[in-house]
């Protein structure tokens, strides 16, 4: 039985239908990513879903007793409850209790009276009596996973953290179906892949809109496409789909080139006056009516950004030089005794967790910050363009076109002459919308109006922090043509595996302890290269010894003891995989979470060892196979 349907649904904002008589139809299990332009109407296709809005027409239907969760773009109002109140209260009727437990968990560290303890006594009983402890183990794995500050309140958090917040809430009622938008936007990479993890897990239906395609070719059983108010469902993946739409958008251009042909040739008859008037030729009239009105009714495809970087006189070689810094925020290290050179056309992405201090460093490596130790030297000639992931250079009350244009009609692009207006057409304004303010502006178009200032001035070396939120799928795949074309150096923040692995040449990567480690290549380079990093409060189990390459013979062939190690290995997968299966059984089982804490942490840290053991004895066996030419 499906979890929610809906047939020749429609609703409309205005006079456009952002759904235009659409049927879907969501089943138990699926993983369904939904896609379109920004503006397309994907966040109202999920209010919808959600009970938040009710269609124009057509007919909806949902499973009765259907439990949904959601996490939305909008952010709440202020509040005093706090993140872990507010994560729990993602458990009805449960919520209330875990949040009283905890914070008389918290007063009782401090006070002793009988009070205090009768109490958490008595709560202790409640949540007994009530399987609350597998819940409560629940809500601080995922906090403590999404690295949330249990104890503040909600309004004194930013946007971003605010969101993870939200997304906890999302995850810790195990709904029927899920329903995120953009969930992955202001996580970090390592929060990034938990959550994927979480969500292949989960046993419901989900429905997200996301611009990761890491997560989406990960995630997704298929494709949901919203354009031009067209619901379509597309089986495979983000490749197959893009293969398809593109023949299918080729068929549509050769269709309305046709039409328009000929309407062309029949607006070309009615002008010769009266002999189209004859009665005989009525119905050719109304024919005419009948294709100017199919004309009119047509939605055009919307156009593509057309990003061009306005570049700068070529720099020295050297662009930045580094030697022995160091920076302390508090008692905290961020960086220590790290040196690096950057040479003019690298492009480098800094990778590592929020808070760990990517946006320092950019900015010790700019001059814009002093270091506690250490030197910083910038190159000669250099021109800083500098995408600000705060969006703090966007004034709010300025209209976009004020924003860009700087008191100026015209702009000058590459040699080339542009007005101001043609110019963010390029970046998908309008002519109305130019004249708007940039504080009604959504998320994405801030993005791109910030793009639009950015690629506007001259630059040789390109600075972004996270540029890749709120984009849609199609303008972050220009962006990243735009910078493999760009000849200057690029400084990259951002938590987006695919756009990392396609542009970057190099990573910077805070490993801890304000340790910068520098990786050649991009992300996938870097899982390779990476150490494996195991806690070292962890103790380590017993695991086979890491294998030490062999020689060959001097043909290149497979020598005796690889021959060896080859017929041994089919053996030694299967034994890790049994392993590793009861191991996931063991953590399956809601009372694993009951034990002591240091035996949770440990089983959990045999397990992560157990699983890059496997994935070294495959990747050997790989080898030795492909060495043998089995």
């Amino acid at each position: 039985m499906p979890l929610l349907s809906f047939d020749q649904v429609s609703i409309a904002f205005g006079v456009e239908k952002l759904l235009d008589n659409a049927d879907f139809q969501l089943d138990p299990g699926e993983r369904v990513c939904l896609i379109g332009r920004n503006g397309a109407g994907k966040t109202t296709l999920l209010r919808l879903l959600a009970g938040e809005l009710h269609a124009d027409s057509g007919d909806f239907w949902r499973q009765p007793g259907l439990r949904v969760a959601t996490l939305a773009q909008e952010l709440p109002a202020d509040t005093t409850a706090t993140a872990f109140e507010i994560v729990a209260s993602g458990l009805e009727g449960l919520g209330a209790l875990l949040a009283e437990y905890h914070e008389a968990a918290a007063q009782l560290s401090h006070d002793h009276t009988p009070e205090a303890m009768q109490r958490m006594e008595r709560l202790q009983h409640e949540l007994e009596a009530r399987d609350g402890w597998r819940w409560q183990q629940r809500v601080e794995t995922i906090i403590s996973r999404l690295r949330l500050p249990a104890d503040t309140p909600l309004a004194q958090l930013s946007g971003g953290w605010r969101r993870r917040v939200l997304l906890g809430r999302a995850l810790i009622c195990e709904p029927d179906l899920l329903l995120l938008d953009e969930p992955t936007n202001h996580l970090d990479l390592e929060t990034i892949q938990w959550l994927e993890e979480e969500l292949l897990e989960f046993r419901g239906g989900l429905l997200f809109v996301t611009h990761d395609r890491a997560l989406l070719q990960r995630l997704a059983t298929r494709l949901l496409e919203l354009d031009r108010g067209i619901l379509s469902s597309w089986p495979g993946d983000y490749a197959a789909f893009m293969a398809k739409k593109a023949a299918l958008l080729e068929v549509e251009d050769r269709h309305n080139a046709k039409f328009d042909k000929v309407l062309a040739q029949e607006e070309a008859w009615i002008r010769q006056g009266v002999k189209a008037r004859r009665t005989r030729n009525e119905g050719r009239v109304r024919a005419l009516l009948a294709l100017r009105e199919d004309r009119r009714q047509r939605r055009e495809v919307t156009g593509k950004a057309g990003f061009a970087l306005e570049q700068a006189e070529t720099s020295g070689k050297l662009v930045i030089e580094a030697r022995h810094l160091g920076y302390t925020w508090g008692d905290e290290p961020l960086i220590h005794d790290f040196s690096t050179r950057i040479f003019r056309g690298d492009r480098i992405g800094l990778i590592g967790p929020n808070g760990s201090g990517k946006s320092t460093l950019l900015n010790l490596l700019l001059g814009r910050l002093t270091p506690d130790t250490g030197q910083v030297r910038l190159g000669t000639k250099l021109e800083i363009a500098y995408f600000d992931q705060l969006r703090e250079r966007l004034d709010p009350e300025q209209t976009v076109l004020d924003s860009v244009a700087e008191g100026r009609e015209t702009i000058e692009i590459n040699g080339k002459r542009r007005h101001i207006i043609g110019y963010l057409g390029d970046f998908l304004f309008t002519a109305q919308r130019v004249r708007s303010p940039v504080k009604s502006l959504s998320g994405g178009e801030r993005n791109r109006l910030l793009l639009a200032r950015l690629f506007s001035q001259p630059a040789n070396l390109l600075v972004m922090d996270e540029p890749t939120n709120d984009l849609d799928l199609e303008t972050l795949e220009l962006l990243e043509e735009l910078l493999l074309d760009y000849a200057g150096t690029l400084l990259l923040v951002s938590h987006d595996r695919a756009f990392l692995d396609n542009v970057i040449t190099g990573c910077l990567v805070f490993e801890g302890g304000g340790r910068v480690q520098e990786y050649i290549g991009g992300y996938s380079d870097w899982l390779r290269q990476r150490p494996a990093l195991i806690p070292a409060s962890t103790v380590k189990p017993k695991s086979a010894p890491v294998q030490k390459p062999l020689k060959t013979d001097a043909t290149g062939k497979l020598n005796y003891n690889e021959r060896r190690e080859l017929e041994r290995l089919p053996a030694r997968i299967e034994a890790l995989e049994q392993q590793q299966q009861e191991l996931h059984m063991r953590t399956a089982d809601p009372a694993f979470y009951k034990q002591e804490s240091a035996e949770v942490t440990r089983q959990l840290a045999e397990l992560r060892v157990l699983e890059i053991d496997l994935a070294s004895a495959y990747q050997r066996w790989e080898e030795l196979e492909k060495r043998s030419g089995v």
